[in-house]
Formats: C-alpha cells, sequence, structure tokens
C-alpha cells in the first residue's frame, strides 16, 4: 500500500511538473470535497489527512466546543472534546474523526473530477509563479499550433500564445520552428494562467544584444534607445561608461559577426547601431545615419529639429517611405524636418526679401510722417448743391398708324402695279407733315 501510494504521489508529480506537497495538498482537498457528499449535513468542515510513510487516508470533522449543544453536526460538548484532548476549553476547534461510508460509484467519479481539477489549478499557480517575475525576458519556444488569430507556442512545458498584433509582417511561422520571443506579460484567465508572448516589441531588440553582446551584458556599453519596424529595420543608439571603449564597435564585431546572430533571429531585420550623444543637435545627426547633414537647428520650446542636408543626400535621409527619418524621430524625441539646402537657400532669400522690404516700409514711415506734418491739416471744401434738371416732356406727334406697319409687310409681288406702290411710298412721306392723309389705293387718290 505504501509503495503503490508513493509511486502513484511521484508519477503525478514527475506528470504534472509539480512538487509531491502540491500533488499532496491537491488529493486531500479533492477527497475532501467527495466526503462532504456522503456526511451528514452538507455545511460540516471536513478535512482529510493523508500519511505518506503508511497510506492511511482519515477524514476529520471539525467542530466546535460548547457548552449548550445547539447544532451536533458543527458543535460538540465539553465534555465529549476533553475525552478527545485533555486541554479542550469552550469556544475552540476540535477535529473529530470522521468515518464516511463505503465509497459509492458516484463518490469515486467525484472523487477523481475534483482531483483533476486540483491538480489544473495547481499547475496553473506554479506556471503563473514560474514566469510572473519574468516578464520583459526572452524565452525560447517551438510552434505547435497555427491559428488565423494566434499561435500556440511550448515553453518547456508550458503553452504560451502569441497574438496577432505581436506577430512580425514579413515573417512565416511553421508548426516545429524554434524561435525567441519577448515575454510579454503573464495573465490570470479564466481557464488559468495565460503566457503572452510577442516578436515585435522594441526590447526584444535591447534583450538581444544583453544576450549576445558581452560589453552590454556587463555593463561597459549602455543600450539608451531603440526604435523599431518590426521585421524590416530598427535603430539602437548605444554609449559607453569606460573611456577607450567604442560602442558601435563592440556591437557590430570584427566583419559584423556579433550583430549578425542578432540579424538571424529577427529573420535578417535590418539594424542601424549610432553612438548616443548629450548634445541634441550630435544625436540627430547621428540617428539620421547613413545620410550626411550639414546643419542642424533646434527649437526647444516646440520640441522641432530642421535638419538642412545636400541635394544628393535628401532621399538616403528620408528613406523609402519615410522610414529612415521616423525611426530617427523615435529614437531622438524629437520632431525632424528635413531640408536640402538647395531648398534651404531659398527659403532665406525669401525671407531676406521680406525683412529688406519690411525694413523699407519702416523707414518711409516718419518721412511721410513730417510731411503730413509740414503741411498741416486739409481746410474743409464747402460743395454747392446740386440741382436737378426738370424732366424732359416727351414729345407729342399725332400720327397715324397705317396697316402697313402693324401687320407683317407683303411681299413686293402683292402689288402688281409698280406706279401703285410709289404712290405708296408717297403717302407714307407726306404722314410725317402731322397731317391726316388717308390713302385709297383703289381710286389711285388720298384724302386730307
Amino acid at each position: 500500500m505504501k509503495t503503490e501510494f508513493v509511486a502513484a504521489i511521484t508519477q503525478l508529480s514527475a506528470e504534472r511538473n509539480l512538487s509531491k506537497e502540491v500533488v499532496l495538498a491537491a488529493l486531500e482537498s479533492a477527497l475532501a470535497s467527495a466526503y462532504k457528499k456522503d456526511a451528514p449535513s452538507p455545511e460540516q468542515d471536513i478535512v482529510v489527512k493523508m500519511d505518506t510513510d503508511t497510506g492511511n487516508i482519515k477524514a476529520y470533522v471539525r467542530k466546535v466546543v460548547a457548552s449548550t449543544v445547539a447544532d451536533p453536526n458543527n458543535e460538540i460538548p465539553l465534555d465529549e472534546a476533553q475525552n478527545l484532548r485533555d486541554t479542550a476549553q469552550i469556544g475552540e476547534t476540535i477535529e473529530v474523526e470522521f468515518t464516511p461510508k463505503i465509497a459509492r460509484r458516484i463518490t469515486a467519479q467525484t472523487a477523481r473530477q475534483i482531483i483533476l481539477q486540483r491538480l489544473r489549478e495547481a499547475e496553473y499557480h506554479v506556471v503563473y509563479e514560474e514566469f510572473v517575475d519574468r516578464e520583459g525576458e526572452v524565452v525560447s519556444g517551438i510552434i505547435q499550433f497555427i491559428e488565423p488569430r494566434q499561435i500556440y507556442v511550448k515553453l518547456n512545458r508550458t503553452e504560451a500564445i502569441l497574438p496577432l498584433s505581436e506577430q512580425a509582417r514579413n515573417e512565416r511561422y511553421y508548426r516545429g520552428q524554434r524561435l525567441r520571443f519577448y515575454l510579454l506579460e503573464v495573465a490570470r484567465g479564466i481557464k488559468g494562467a495565460q503566457v503572452i508572448l510577442s516578436r515585435t516589441h522594441p526590447n526584444l531588440l535591447r534583450r538581444l544584444f544583453e544576450l549576445e553582446i558581452p560589453e552590454v551584458h556587463n555593463g561597459v556599453v549602455e543600450v539608451k534607445a531603440v526604435a523599431r519596424e518590426a521585421g524590416y529595420r530598427s535603430k539602437l543608439a548605444v554609449s559607453t561608461r569606460q573611456e577607450g571603449v567604442d560602442p558601435v564597435g563592440c556591437c557590430l564585431g570584427p566583419r559584423g559577426i556579433r550583430i549578425q546572430s542578432i540579424i538571424n533571429d529577427l529573420n535578417g531585420e535590418k539594424i542601424d547601431v549610432i553612438q548616443w550623444h548629450a548634445d541634441p543637435e550630435v544625436f540627430i545627426s547621428n540617428a539620421l545615419s547613413p545620410a550626411q547633414v550639414a546643419s542642424v537647428k533646434i527649437d526647444e520650446a516646440e520640441k522641432i529639429a530642421t535638419v538642412v542636408v545636400p541635394d544628393k543626400q535628401l532621399s538616403l535621409a528620408i528613406g523609402k517611405e519615410g522610414q529612415n527619418a521616423r525611426l530617427a524621430a523615435r529614437l531622438t524625441g524629437w520632431r525632424i524636418d528635413i531640408k536640402s539646402i538647395s531648398a534651404a537657400e531659398a527659403e532665406r532669400a525669401v525671407s531676406q526679401e521680406l525683412e529688406r522690404e519690411a525694413e523699407e516700409s519702416a523707414s518711409t514711415e516718419p518721412a511721410v510722417l513730417e510731411l503730413a506734418s509740414a503741411i498741416g491739416p486739409e481746410e474743409p471744401t464747402e460743395l454747392l448743391p446740386v440741382t436737378e434738371a426738370p424732366p424732359e416732356k416727351p414729345e407729342d406727334f399725332s400720327t397715324i398708324r397705317f396697316a402697313e406697319d402693324i401687320l407683317p409687310s407683303t411681299p413686293d409681288k402683292k402689288i402688281p402695279d409698280k406706279e401703285k406702290r410709289e404712290k405708296v411710298e408717297k403717302a407714307k412721306l407726306k404722314s410725317k407733315t402731322h397731317k391726316k392723309q388717308v390713302f385709297y389705293p383703289e381710286e389711285d387718290t388720298y384724302e386730307e
């Protein structure tokens, strides 16, 4: 019995990666929950104790010593308590051995389920305690399952999650792939402890430098700032605490051997290592590497830096889709405005012209004021009133309106005789003398 019991506990602790004490506590809690179903009252406080030496299992009921017993399931009289323990006093809690009934099949199934649940909870607790102090470190794992929204990674005996938002865009993952991850967070979920990993966090690059570069690990070289666009390009500013040490050279190594291992871990991501400087102008100039900088002008109040570069270096300073300038701004913490030398000179010429015009206008104002004071104030001139002309009377022409003037004109073919047409025209001319005349074409005459 002893050998089988100890062997079972040892096997469980090895399979679940738990200590024997944790497994034993889980078994006792599970059996106590199962024995409550056979107890006289479900409100009784039942405790189970297991002896690892003999393998015996005993159940006890905790009762309160009372002078007058009102609830026999939870209280015990003083004389009976003193028979169990001589020093028992009123108000103390004493454990009375409880002999459960023969275990039924339902009780055995319940005990099995509770044992598995307790062991699972113990596993979650151990995982949480193991990884909660390792947040912000680099861990190595193997990809187990790939889903559209997340990837499951095996960390020794623990299963972690790599969410879609923490995956690098240019990386392709496959089952069985071993990678290094940044331990982002350890949270308590509904199903237990949840370990969340990341491949895009900037501190992943910082921790890899601490692991691969001995000077960074020892503290001789310090990583001051990191700016990263995961999978494409990163910038890292380093400085030294010891004179005579080149921080950039220590990180690169001979022929770039040291940094090449970090680039391989990040799937070919480009890394620019620059030297940090306390002067913002020098630091910004270094951050725009590999582009050459002509001058840097900073505005402390607005936190803006205006950088002038040669015309041929403008595209290199900005980078592809503004990547170099964007990473330099993140690294330094300054807003960077990049201009070419020709554009800066054109702006300077325009500003000088505006200043010259302003000075000229300012110099002419005193002369105008002196001239105005010499002339003196102008005397007001009186304006004569303008009389309106009387309205003109319309001329009254009493003329006769002919049918030819009102009706549409008829072609000449309607008047067959040419002489008659001439007489009509003469009659029209005579009508302008303001005499009332009527022409009779049939009789070839007209009357006044």
